[in-house]
């Protein structure tokens, strides 16, 4: 008897295995080889993956233990020393980006709607890339890492609204007003029961499985409550991704939470390579073959619009030249969470097929992009800060 997925995940991880040891060689980070192992695996490739739509359900256990592990290395305390580049650099980045793009749609001839949606794609980064590299470059305690993860939450904050808002967009709005207003109700209650749940119930639960002594337990305990909070968000309409991250700030205030991060790591890098995989699987090369100069200058483009908004939002927040620019650099790309609101929008009628691809390929280089930008990202901030002379005197001042 053959156990369904098997023969996929076979197929994948034997490619990856060969495509990642290639990539080794020639010095290509191993984010860029899961993305190519998609394309080549997927049904727009060689066709190796039939069942291309369950492997990507699969995929998202990779962004929920990513989250998780995030948290873990946070802690409410820690959180709320970053309210303020959360809120106001989240909402500076979200809010001028959406502008930006809205602003050129409108200008190329699209309707309201679909520019505000194009907008909506746009102002997302990717989560599960940018802290993916900046923990294996030991850089989330920069000034640039702190600020790009808080502009990363609170982008994973308006993912709800924004999908409520898709339907509007459209035209077709009937009661999503109250539901965006009860949402947001919810993720009230929900942060509430977090503050609660971390300062009562889960330290004391801890204590007594600890005790047992039994490594297993405490695995497996582990990952029941992070992919418990993360359902009841889900089930809440809120996102997987923001239980997730908020299960890990709970255990963050325990002092077993060194213990719970060692323990999770090996299901997270897994996981998340097969997320990059799928992601790989969305894109179709005959697309981006015959409309290679679009794609081309879509992708460099948003790099280009997106880096100077995300380091001038970093700006606005009183930091330097140097790591605002970083963090333009480290936010650059278009977000997982993008593609979830891109086939939210098909369904309404704000994009077509030819659209919808532009948008896949021109996300899918911008991600494969990401990790050159991010590695070469201080060497070209250091770059800029000694030709402009205003960021030289920036510079000094920080």
């Amino acid at each position: 008897m053959e156990l369904p997925l098997l023969k996929e995940f076979v197929v994948i991880f034997s490619l990856s295995v060969a495509v990642i040891y290639l990539c080794h060689y020639v010095k290509v980070p191993a984010i860029v080889g899961f993305l190519l192992t998609g394309v080549v695996a997927g049904p727009h490739g060689l066709g190796l993956v039939k069942a291309a739509h369950e492997v990507e359900i699969m995929a998202e256990v990779g962004v929920v233990l990513l989250l998780f592990t995030i948290g873990l290395e946070l802690s409410l305390g820690e959180l709320m020393r970053l309210r303020k580049p959360v809120f106001l650099g989240g909402l500076a980045q979200v809010a001028l980006t959406i502008l930006a793009f809205a602003g050129g749609a409108e200008l190329l001839g699209m309707p309201h709607g679909t520019a505000a949606f194009i907008g909506f794609l746009a102002a997302l980064s990717s989560t599960a890339i940018v802290l993916k590299l900046l923990q294996e470059r030991a850089q989330m305690d920069s000034p640039h890492g702190r600020i790009s993860l808080s502009i990363l939450i609170f982008q994973d904050l308006v993912i709800v609204p924004m999908m409520l808002l898709v339907p509007f967009l459209a035209g077709k709005g009937g009661e999503s007003g109250p539901s965006l207003l009860f949402t947001m109700a919810k993720g009230a209650g929900i942060i509430l029961l977090v503050f609660l749940l971390s300062r009562k119930l889960v330290p004391a639960l801890l204590h007594r499985i600890v005790r047992t002594r039994n490594r297993e337990v405490f695995l497996v305990s582990t990952l029941a409550f992070c992919l418990a909070i993360a359902l009841l968000t889900s089930s809440m309409g809120l996102s997987l991704s923001l239980g997730a991250f908020l299960a890990g700030l709970i255990m963050a205030e325990s002092e077993y939470s060194h213990s719970a991060l060692e323990g999770i790591m090996p299901f997270r890098d897994v996981f998340t390579s097969l997320f990059f995989i799928s992601v790989g699987m969305l894109l179709d090369l005959g697309f981006v073959i015959d409309h290679l100069p679009l794609v081309i200058g879509v992708t460099l483009s948003v790099l280009a619009v997106k880096c100077l908004l995300g380091g001038g939002a970093t700006l606005m927040l009183g930091y330097p030249l140097r790591p605002a620019l970083m963090v333009g650099l480290a936010l650059c790309q278009v977000g997982e969470f993008s593609f979830v609101l891109a086939k939210a929008g098909v369904s309404y009628g704000l994009f077509d097929r030819n659209e919808y691809q532009l948008f896949l390929a021109a996300s899918i280089m911008t991600m494969a992009l990401t990790p050159f930008l991010i590695a070469g990202a201080p060497r070209m901030a250091d770059v800029a800060v000694r030709l402009l002379p205003a960021g030289a005197r920036l510079a000094r001042r920080g």
